[in-house]
């Protein structure tokens, strides 16, 4: 599978610009001085699907020759690349088949259906949802746009650091939350070349820490089904998205469930967005590491903003 390179993000972001926004970039005083640093969030839960996976999807499906596009495109996703591909897929009016967990929130299983996708159930493990997107694509024979492990992806992810670096002149760090890493790889993809002296760094769940293991071990290590509330960071990484994170990435950090969920509260709070747990990771690795970050300018890609509000996880 070929690498993408800094021109292909430069192609995506051409390609794709009618169809995504440009988000703004926020900030917070009390954050500032409650971590030492200067914080600037980047929101892509405004895209209009609510998550930055719509850049990869959209580059994906406008990217398809008009043949191809006739069959659709097929997908297996937690939630968020299943409803941006569904987006995708409505603007250029193609079909579009996905397979989500069964305990995916149903925040996200409603926005798919929203905008037309066809929602084809699995258990919530990573073999049960692979195993279960081979019979559907046999069926449908739609391109398989894979939700991170996909080079038209990764090209079109890289699109958020570009535009971040250009509504922040320039950032130290930037931290994005890492499951497959999608973002965290179009992240390197564009910093290596635009800002190779800005610091990269992951930030994952404990309870979903096989990034973190595979980047101490030097090989990727895949956990199966494991257990968080940030419900996109379930899934591990792949040959694509691990040649990035090996080579690019500064650092792996983690936080505890307690420590996403008071991230979350945190920024719903003081920076008064809707974000999702996946999203809050980067934050509540700031806050327990603070001396690596303090008197540094530093980036946070909120991912998105897809939550079930009746079910969230601070109340009980």
């Amino acid at each position: 599978m070929k690498v993408p390179a800094y021109d292909d993000m430069l192609a995506a972001h051409e390609r794709i610009k009618p169809h995504i926004r440009r988000t703004p970039v926020r900030m917070s005083d009390y954050l500032n001085e409650l971590t030492g640093a200067e914080l600037f969030f980047k929101c892509e839960n405004f895209q209009e699907p609510g998550a930055f996976k719509v850049r990869g999807a959209t580059n994906a499906v406008f990217g398809l020759d008009d043949e191809q596009a006739k069959k659709g495109v097929a997908t297996h996703s937690s939630g968020n690349h299943a409803s941006c591909l569904s987006y995708a897929a409505m603007l250029r009016g193609i079909p579009c088949n996905v397979v989500m967990p069964r305990t995916a929130p149903q925040a996200k299983k409603d926005t798919v259906r929203r905008y037309g996708g066809k929602i084809t159930e699995c258990e919530p493990s990573t073999t049960s949802r692979e195993a279960t997107f081979a019979e559907v694509q046999a069926e449908t024979g739609g391109d398989f746009v894979h939700p991170y492990n996909d080079p038209r992806v990764i090209a079109g992810q890289g699109t958020c650091s570009k535009e971040f670096m250009e509504q922040t002149d320039g950032l130290d760090i930037v931290v994005a939350p890492i499951g497959g890493g999608g973002m965290v790889s179009g992240t390197c993809l564009t910093l290596s070349t635009l800002a190779p002296e800005t610091q990269i760094i992951a930030a994952e769940p404990e309870q979903a820490d096989d990034a973190y293991r595979s980047f101490k071990a030097g090989h990727i290590i895949a956990d199966d089904a494991p257990v968080t509330v940030a419900d996109g960071l379930k899934v591990p990484l792949k040959d694509l998205t691990w040649h990035f994170v090996s080579n690019h990435v500064s650092g792996i950090l983690t936080a505890s469930e307690q420590e996403i969920i008071d991230a979350m509260k945190i920024t719903w709070k003081h920076v008064r967005i809707v974000m999702e747990p996946s999203s809050a990771v980067p934050l509540a690795t700031i806050l327990k590491n603070r001396d690596r970050f303090a008197g540094k300018r530093v980036g946070i890609i909120i991912t998105g903003g897809n939550v079930d509000l009746d079910t969230l996880p601070w109340i009980n």
